[in-house]
């Protein structure tokens, strides 16, 4: 009774407006259930307990309501959203978001009335969904903004070397025999990639998109299966690592199952090889909270995703967090940092980040120059490249091939292949590094990357002449070349001559062959050629088919490509995400925008995702062609299916509501954007602020760039000329000028109130620009001159030569020449109207500074 007594209080503290419309039913002790009879309603609450102090601790609670009639038709209600218990431990933030605390991440529940909660079994399973149970297909990854301030600069970077500071002087010490203990596990995750555990699993997991409680059922009862090293082998057979991280955070969250610290690690690598930075810093926060001791390698890894991502400022300020744990700075943390320093091509920053850390006692090792060298050759400093390799001796650390080839690397994308064969020579002579196949390989892969397929060729040819056999992968690098340079009839004769030597050409040269005659236009022979392989066992692949549907769309055959695409079963060949986008933007290129949707549709559905860049190609190419609402439905749906979805989709969706005066639409995608914690950035304000002063809609435009400047969104140069040119448009000056004190204030803009005036005087409105003269000629610059020579061209075209002489006059007590020539033609007005004092004065001012007078005749 009396743990009924407190749930019923806190219960009705969350529902005040209810109090009296519930009632507890009971308390389930064994599993940890409170079932409540809420207006008819059935909700059943799940209660995390820990014994620790207060005996009943609620950490949150989740509540799920169901009809009590199975066939009952009632609407959906919702509730209030702040339906949950909390103690002093949970994070409540209001509007409805319930905060897991242990995963760091948001994730929001509808608290409403449903009546389609079943089992497999079809029977009512309102009383088995918990926390724990959360839907794979339903977590999702909340990315922070990607203009957020500090992503990118590199400005202050100094104080990020503080950390090299805590070496040798914290008690936490790297644990070498157990890091190495930790690869070798890691490296074991490949033998279990076949095993059959995983595959079931994996296989689940491209299931996703038509999930049901059966099958989440069931990947339950294979995730509690399975070993750690399985765990990790299904994160890394996922080709979508967003797929992977989805994973892992519902594995996270379900009952008797936590994570393997191995997991984690390989969770972290995987995410170091893309840009999904905000997912590898909430796992890297999440580790201590599970009690998993962070290395300084997980560190490294949540570096390169931030400077994967473009944020390199804060990639540097992960070596902080670092020195915050109290975990000592080893030799990977730094080469790491040197790394991130050299991506964002600060390579002077680099060099003292390189001697700070041998001050501290740090020796450098080979790949820490390698990394230097890098960032020159990134720089086009190849000299300073070259003279610090020949240093490396010097310093105890002598060049390995890897140094040899980012330099031959940089050479083969400059054509110089002099000097190729000079760092070959010295490989050999200086170094004791003798040239071997991978040498020639790797020269002849970079030069037919850039395109030079003769010089590739000649160093094919010099490698056979030193006995070195060039398998299959060199031949068709260089027959890729040729093909991508339109020389078919090269790229032939160099596999006939493959075939001669004994190198049967491999699906790979064929397809690059293939693709060449698609780039050409031949598609007839492209398809005999597809042909062909079948007829001499090599049978095409993915890359073949989609090689082959890309020539057909571009040669406005999209129907033809799709009908190919669905025969794929047959043809044993299954489409990936290139093979959808490909036929996606041959539709849209057409204009068949309907199609292109479906094929989205479809990629979706297989369980693939556009990337934001093609879902904002086919929004944009919907909007203009005033299908906003469609565009719109095909947003939302990609976004509902996981797709990443960026704040450039919103604006361009915006902008096309814009553009049809749906303006009430367009603010509604922006409230739309706050909800989901899509931040708008200033190209997103600014059309909306274009498109609200353009209908006149004045007042809701200020609101909106008052609302712009408190959410710290700096306003752009084409902010202000937006802005500049609706309120001059409806003559709202001192409006304007109140807002662009405001906008000033925030971000500079030198020439801001030279726009004000030019365009003023656009549209004929001289004595309001005449009025805002004094804020151009505090600079007196050569811009502010060329702003009076266009007010004075309007009062001379408004036959008002008295107002464009006192301009004059304001330029000339500013120290400012005027145009002698546009002066002339204001004497002859003044002189014209009977001015003839004003004239000569005119003229005189011109004199007194020493300027020539062209000849002056008075009528």
């Amino acid at each position: 009774m009396l743990l009924k007594s407190h749930i019923c209080s806190r219960i009705g503290i969350a529902l005040p407006r209810h109090r009296n419309n519930f009632k507890i039913l009971w308390f389930g002790l064994c599993n940890h259930r409170v079932y409540v009879e809420f207006s008819g309603k059935i909700a059943t609450f799940e209660s995390r307990i820990h014994f620790g102090g207060d005996p009943f601790t609620y950490n949150g609670v989740v509540a799920s309501f169901s009809s009590c009639s199975s066939g009952s038709d009632s609407p959906r209600v919702n509730l209030n959203p702040n339906l949950y218990l909390k103690n002093e431990h949970s994070d409540d933030t209001g509007d409805g978001i319930f905060v897991k605390e242990e995963l760091g991440s948001k994730e929001c529940k509808d608290l409403s009335f449903s009546d389609n909660s079943c089992d497999e079994d079809g029977k009512d399973c309102s009383f088995k969904e918990t926390a724990s149970s959360c839907r794979f297909d339903n977590v999702d990854e909340f990315e922070e903004s990607e203009n957020e301030d500090g992503g990118g600069s590199l400005d202050c970077i100094d104080d990020d070397f503080k950390v090299l500071d805590s070496f040798g002087k914290s008690q936490r010490q790297v644990n070498r025999a157990e890091n190495v203990g930790i690869s070798e596990r890691i490296e074991g995750v490949e033998d279990e990639m076949r095993h059959p555990l995983v595959k079931e699993t994996c296989r689940l997991i491209e299931r996703q998109s038509g999930w049901t409680p059966k099958l989440e059922i069931e990947l339950r009862r294979l995730l509690r299966s399975m070993k750690p090293l399985q765990v990790c082998a299904v994160l890394r057979s996922q080709s979508d690592e967003r797929v992977a991280l989805k994973f892992f955070y519902w594995a996270d969250q379900q009952w008797r199952y936590r994570h393997d610290p191995i997991v984690y690690y390989v969770m972290l690598q995987l995410l170091s090889r893309t840009k999904l930075c905000q997912g590898a810093k909430r796992i890297l926060k999440l580790m201590p909270r599970r009690r998993i001791p962070r290395r300084p390698e997980d560190f490294g890894c949540v570096m390169v995703s931030f400077s994967r991502a473009g944020h390199l400022r804060k990639a540097m300020q992960i070596l902080n967090v670092m020195q915050r744990a109290g975990i000592e700075p080893d030799l990977y943390i730094c080469n790491t940092a040197i790394y991130v320093l050299v991506k964002g091509n600060k390579i002077e920053k680099a060099l003292r980040f390189l001697e700070r850390m041998q001050l501290v006692g740090i020796t450098p090792n080979v790949v820490t120059y390698n990394c230097l060298i890098k960032g020159y050759c990134d720089v086009h400093r190849v000299e300073d490249a070259l003279e610090l390799m020949a240093e490396m001796p010097y310093k105890g650390c002598y060049p390995d091939k890897v140094s040899y080839y980012t330099l031959i690397s940089f050479f083969c994308t400059q054509k110089q292949t002099d000097k190729v064969k000079e760092l070959v020579e010295k490989m050999d002579k200086d170094s004791n590094l003798l040239p071997d196949q991978v040498t020639y390989n790797t020269i002849i892969h970079m030069l037919s990357k850039c395109g030079h397929a003769d010089e590739a060729m000649g160093f094919l040819r010099e490698a056979e002449e030193r006995g070195f056999q060039v398998d299959k992968v060199g031949y068709s690098a260089v027959v890729n070349s040729f093909c991508k340079d339109g020389r078919i009839d090269k790229a032939k004769e160099l596999v006939n001559e493959m075939i001669a030597k004994g190198c049967n050409p491999d699906v790979v040269t064929y397809t690059a062959v293939l693709n060449g005659f698609c780039l050409a236009g031949k598609i007839d022979q492209a398809k005999k050629l597809l042909q062909h392989m079948y007829k001499h066992g090599c049978k095409p692949n993915t890359v073949s088919y989609t090689a082959l549907l890309n020539g057909l769309c571009r040669s406005g055959r999209s129907v033809e490509a799709r009908e190919m695409m669905s025969m794929c079963e047959e043809s044993w060949w299954r489409p990936n995400a290139i093979t959808f986008s490909v036929l996606m933007h041959g539709y849209r290129r057409e204009g068949k925008l309907s199609g292109a949707c479906d094929v989205g549709r479809e990629m979706i559905a297989k369980g693939y995702f556009p990337t934001p860049v093609e879902i904002n190609l086919l929004i944009r190419s919907l909007c203009q062609e005033g299908r906003v609402d469609e565009a719109k439905n095909f947003m939302e749906e990609c976004f509902k299916k996981g797709c990443a979805v960026n704040v450039v989709n919103f604006t361009t969706l915006i902008h096309g509501f814009c553009q049809k005066n749906e303006l009430d639409a367009a603010l509604s995608v922006l409230d739309d954007m706050y909800l989901i914690n899509k931040h708008p950035d200033a190209v997103t304000y600014t059309t909306l602020i274009d498109g609200l002063a353009k209908q006149g809609r004045i007042e809701e435009a200020i609101d909106l760039a008052n609302k712009m400047l408190h959410r710290g969104v700096l306003p752009t140069a084409v902010t202000y000329r937006t802005v500049i040119h609706r309120f001059c448009q409806q003559r709202r000056v001192d409006d304007l000028v109140k807002l662009l004190e405001k906008m000033l204030s925030r971000q500079g803009c030198k020439t801001a109130y030279n726009q004000v005036i030019e365009k003023l005087c656009g549209f004929g409105y001289a004595d309001e620009a005449y009025k805002l003269l004094g804020n151009v000629l505090r600079t007196a610059s050569r811009v502010d001159a060329n702003t009076c020579h266009i007010l004075m061209e309007t009062y001379l075209k408004e036959r008002n030569p008295l107002s464009s002489y006192k301009v004059a006059c304001r330029m000339f007590n500013r120290n400012l020449i005027p145009d002698l020539k546009l002066c002339d033609k204001v004497k002859d007005r003044l002189m014209q109207d009977g001015r003839v004092e004003e004239a000569d004065k005119l003229m005189l001012r011109f004199v007194e500074r020493g300027r020539n007078l062209p000849q002056l005749q008075r009528a």
